[in-house]
């Protein structure tokens, strides 16, 4: 039974290894206000196009990064979600044999 046990806290921490590898992104306005993240919601990259950051005053650029932000932390989740999902049908599935199923 600990060895099931011990394998699904392996299995946990290498899918959050692999998504340390995983880019997800939110953008707005057509791509000038760009985030790039990792699936385990670390924000790795911004970029902002040069010359919408030229005619945009402070409150709209504000405003548009925290909704590319929130773009690419909402892709983050869905994408951890999906893997966490996956993960635990697999490790039902294992722990079904310490039922005598």
């Amino acid at each position: 039974m600990f060895d099931k046990l011990f394998a699904a806290q392996q299995k946990a921490e290498e899918i959050k290894k692999r998504l340390d590898t995983v880019s997800v992104y939110g953008e707005v306005e057509n791509g000038a206000i760009k985030i790039t993240a990792t699936a385990n919601k670390t924000v790795t990259g911004v970029s902002i196009d040069e010359t919408f950051l030229k005619n945009a005053d402070k409150e709209e650029l504000e405003e548009l990064l925290l909704t590319a932000i929130n773009k690419a932390m909402a892709s983050a989740e869905q994408v951890s979600a999906a893997e966490m999902q996956a993960s635990a049908q697999d490790m039902l599935g294992g722990l079904g044999g310490m039922f005598g199923q």
